[in-house]
């Protein structure tokens, strides 16, 4: 798997480690939701909420923002898949059912390859996470006991992309490039979509529909991205998931070698909102559909930290 190689090597010349100063975990603040909080943002969710964003509904088209994934799906090291297709107690010929017989299949993998929803126990610093949780705490190596991707509600919501290319005016953002908030802030503009409290915001950087399938060994070594200032001013939005065309979301290399994935840390950690990575938003682009009801239920597999994710745009 070549492309699973190119992705060791490409994020190899990154300082992986998300080390900080001296007292910085000790710098942690309690949600503003309480002290037993577990799922961030998402709880701007309220009925009247989905209701404003289901009066987005137009024409009733609907688009996957998933990615077809399978064992060859290059993905950050070491993840990957495998699947196996079984026939049970059929062997020989045998028919245990009469003349039905069936498939089951197998799955041996990590959650976190290809689209997904990174929970909030996913990153932290220094062994902190999400509301000042200890992964001494509830980090335990069958599941986590807190934080774990079975907390997190149904996310329905207003969903916006923004097309950070044709800001641009390029059919992708190159490897290595941050955009900014003043980028952000002006492709709000130009689409009339601006960023409000309790949005699943999506950046569009033509990387995936570039990169994926043509060149994936570069796909996975690097990618554009967003400047740290960004998920900051996402954050003060009051946002609940952001996520991107990208495997990280964030720019990488990274601005700082000392802090890659910064921009994690600042959604995940310190503010409560999800990430969604690697998101399929060419064609809500390419049909300008910018503003549209945003639906996600994940698989809700106790005390796990990601997962592989489809949610579903409605124009």
């Amino acid at each position: 798997m070549q492309a699973m190689k190119s992705v060791a090597v490409g994020l190899g010349a990154l300082t992986l480690s998300l080390a900080m100063p001296a007292g910085a975990a000790d710098s942690c603040q309690p949600s503003r939701w309480g002290g037993d909080d577990e799922i961030g943002n998402a709880n701007l969710l309220t009925p009247q909420s989905v209701l404003q964003a289901a009066s987005l509904i137009k024409t009733g088209k609907t688009y996957s923002l998933g990615i077809t994934i399978d064992a060859n799906t290059p993905a950050f090291p070491p993840r990957g898949l495998s699947l196996t297709i079984v026939q049970p107690g059929q062997q020989e010929g045998a028919r245990p059912f009469g003349a039905m017989t069936y498939n089951d299949d197998i799955f041996n993998g990590w959650f976190g390859i290809g689209p997904q929803i990174d929970g909030l126990g996913h990153l932290g610093i220094d062994g902190v996470y999400y509301n000042c949780n200890h992964a001494s705490d509830f980090a335990a190596i069958d599941g986590l006991t807190k934080l774990g991707i079975e907390n997190v509600p149904p996310l329905v919501a207003r969903g916006i992309v923004l097309d950070m290319a044709g800001h641009y005016g390029v059919e992708y953002l190159a490897a290595g490039q941050a955009y900014t908030v003043e980028d952000i802030k002006a492709v709000e503009a130009k689409q009339g979509t601006p960023v409000r409290e309790g949005d699943v915001v999506l950046i569009h950087t033509g990387w995936t529909d570039a990169k994926l399938i043509s060149d994936p060994d570069a796909w996975a070594a690097s990618a554009p991205g967003q400047a740290e200032a960004v998920a900051e001013y996402l954050a003060s939005k009051n946002v609940v998931a952001v996520g991107s065309d990208t495997w990280g979301l964030d720019v990488v290399p990274s601005e700082h070698p000392d802090r890659p994935f910064r921009g994690h840390v600042t959604l995940l950690k310190e503010n409560g909102i999800y990430v969604l990575e690697t998101m399929n938003t060419g064609p809500l682009v390419r049909d300008e559909a910018f503003e549209f009801l945003f639906v996600l239920g994940q698989a809700k597999v106790r005390g796990a930290v990601q997962m592989i994710i489809n949610p579903i745009a409605i124009r």
